[in-house]
């Protein structure tokens, strides 16, 4: 049930997005600003200091921001859909979802056939064919298993094995011995003892024990976790490419049976693969042999019971969130299950439900205008690599080839996914759910071998986010961001630049980042830079990773500069190539001073008003330790520090915090 203090943070969300619409001459959000602050001293409080005042992180939430609040607009708009769709695909998913009755009654009947298919594993030796059981069903076990691109024939899709396993957010959380990760540590032993009693007393066992069960999970892994590369080894894509036939990657885990999962896990037959980790199954191999049976088996029920936990009664439910969410990100309360219930359907139908979304919610004049900006910071990029005096003509000539070969795709898929396989029923949530993965599962198997479909989308229409695909080297805009306050129809051309002109900017420099510039026009993982282009990219791209590992998002914690160096870059690439469209747009036509700000400003003001946030201490602690990007406050005021422009616009000067001695920028 939502407490006054849910229901409070979503009458500030709905209020903050009607402030959002409000009607300003400009666009601007007059009311999300602190007039107090100098916006030579901090920008972000200049520009936010009102609205984070007045707009704390509701109980259901560890994060609020105007990514959330435009994510819960969306939510709502996508309930109304499902409480409409009556006796529909995507109406019975929803409705079995919120037959919270039927799940208590069911208990954890829905998981006892593959807890006894674990428990009568009798040898080592099956082991390859109950982890095919697992991946099929979407529990993520020992490694990860998926279907891709290859990285150097970006046309053809194979096989990729990765290293995977583990139940935190992160390797270092197993191995760090900082007061602070201890802790968690301990407190994540104190999760697992509760779920397996919880287990223990549903399947009315005697025999089960708590304790060693935690005990063997945590060794086991604590071993994959120090099997496994960490996150910035693991982003660059020259680390994570060994393509091998299926006999070498056998001589890497001789003790596990790839070749039987590979020909049970439902994949057409594969010679080549590849594997990103080999040092991890190389490790794997004997972590294996030093495990008991018993212990792997323990481990494997955890891991089942672990992804099961949201589909099961309310104990298991409330255990999970306890830790994941309450103890990790400092996330007050669960959100309402109506929440739960789209989200879940977004993810398991999430284009059939997407093209409902779409219907009610997207506008074309949106996708016009998107497709009008993403022309014109093309054409600024095409600009900007050819004015960049430290590139030498042949290294500009392969990047000019790569960007005329980007293609964008906006809103929405030109072709919807076909879900009519998919058996939904009203009284089986788990059985929907089940269902609905093994769909999705089995048809990405599918690709192997097949020519890559660059129409295929990466996320549903809903979705308030964008992103580059290096490997089909496109970028892509779901129609759940395209509405304020990224994009404004109400407002200024100078406040859109800032909004979804730097969203697109952002996207298209993530084609010539730290990992984008080693994927050629073609998507493919090539290196087409002349050593001196190279060690003069490393140059520019170190000072971001030097500036933003120098921020803190908490008193203890700074961030890795290396870990969201490809985010940083694209931040201040996209602002200077939206900058660079307004100021040619200018060039063109007469913007009128708005609000009391120049267009300039209304820019400058309109980026920063989108990264408008509040966050939890724990949960600043998880993003600094695993999300690539930063915190709001660095996106904003450590790109602004970067732009001499920005101080023009606000007439700071030399020596003021908002001003860079030594100004960093790679595009």
């Amino acid at each position: 049930m939502c407490t006054l203090r849910c229901l409070l943070g979503a009458a500030l969300a709905a209020a903050a997005l009607q402030a959002a619409d409000a009607p300003s001459a400009s666009g601007v959000d007059l009311n999300a600003m602190d007039r107090t602050v100098n916006p030579c001293q901090n920008f972000y409080q200049y520009a936010c200091g009102a609205w984070r005042k007045n707009n704390p992180v509701p109980a259901d939430q560890s994060r609020w921001g105007r990514f959330n609040e435009l994510a819960e607009h969306n939510l709502a708009i996508e309930r109304d859909i499902l409480q409409a769709a009556g006796n529909t695909q995507i109406g019975d998913y929803y409705a079995a979802c919120m037959d919270e009755a039927t799940i208590e009654r069911k208990g954890i009947e829905p998981i006892v056939p593959m807890l006894k298919q674990i428990d009568a594993l009798s040898s080592k030796s099956g082991l390859a064919a109950e982890i095919v059981r697992l991946h099929d069903a979407g529990v993520r076990v020992l490694f990860g298993f998926r279907v891709a691109p290859d990285d150097k024939q970006s046309d053809t899709e194979i096989a990729h094995v990765d290293q995977g396993g583990l139940t935190l957010p992160d390797r270092d959380y197993y191995l760090k011995t900082d007061p602070h990760s201890v802790q968690l540590r301990k407190q994540y032993e104190e999760h697992l003892h509760a779920m397996f009693a919880l287990l223990a007393r549903a399947e009315a066992s005697k025999d089960a024990d708590p304790e060693a069960e935690t005990r063997a999970v945590m060794e086991f892994e604590t071993a994959l976790a120090r099997a496994s590369i960490d996150r910035v080894a693991h982003r660059n894509p020259d680390n994570t490419y060994h393509k091998m036939t299926v006999g070498e990657l056998t001589l890497l885990t001789p003790d596990f049976g790839w070749k039987e999962y590979i020909s049970s896990v439902g994949i057409p037959p594969v010679e080549s693969l590849n594997v990103a980790v080999p040092d991890f199954l190389k490790a794997l191999d004997g972590i294996i042999a030093n495990t008991s049976l018993a212990g792997i088996k323990t481990y494997l029920r955890w891991q089942l019971l672990r992804s099961s936990a949201d589909l099961l009664p309310r104990p298991f439910e409330d255990e999970q969130f306890r830790f994941n969410e309450h103890i990790l990100r400092g996330t007050q309360q669960a959100p309402p299950r109506w929440k739960r219930c789209v989200r879940s359907t977004d993810r398991a139908l999430g284009e059939a439900l997407g093209q409902e979304f779409v219907r009610v919610a997207f506008k074309g004049a949106s996708k016009e205008k998107a497709l009008q900006l993403v022309g014109e910071i093309e054409g600024e990029m095409r600009k900007d690599i050819e004015n960049a005096n430290w590139m030498t003509p042949a290294t500009k000539e392969q990047a000019l080839a790569k960007l005329r070969a980007v293609s964008n795709k906006i809103g929405y898929p030109e072709k919807w996914r076909d879900y009519s396989s998919v058996k939904i029923a009203r009284d089986d949530y788990f059985g929907d759910e089940a269902r609905a993965v093994e769909f999705e599962v089995q048809r990405n198997f599918h690709k192997i071998g097949k020519p890559v479909d660059k129409s295929e989308w990466g996320m549903t229409p809903p979705t308030v986010n964008a992103y580059y695909n290096p490997a089909m080297n496109n970028i892509n805009f779901p129609a759940g961001i395209l509405q304020p306050p990224f994009y404004n129809p109400k407002a200024s051309d100078a406040v859109n630049y800032g909004g979804i002109g730097v969203v697109i900017g952002h996207e298209l420099t993530h084609g010539f980042d730290d990992q984008g510039r080693k994927y050629d026009g073609a998507g493919n993982l090539r290196d087409w830079w002349t050593a001196e282009d190279a060690k003069g990219f490393e140059a520019r791209a170190d000072c971001i990773a030097n500036e933003y590992g120098g921020f803190s998002p908490v008193a203890d914690v700074k961030l890795n500069g290396k870990l969201t160096l490809g985010e940083n870059a694209a931040d201040n690439g996209g602002m200077h190539l939206a900058y660079m469209a307004l100021m040619d747009s200018l060039a063109n036509h007469v913007m009128e001073n708005k609000d009391g700000f120049t267009p300039q400003q209304q820019f400058f003001l309109g980026y920063a008003q989108v990264w408008c946030e509040n966050s939890t201490e724990e949960s600043s602690r998880v993003r600094a330790a695993t999300d690539p990007h930063s915190p709001g406050q660095f996106r904003t005021n450590g790109a602004l520090q970067n732009m001499p422009e920005f101080g023009e616009a606000f007439s700071c000067k030399v020596g003021d915090p908002m001003i860079s001695a030594q100004p960093c920028r790679v595009w």
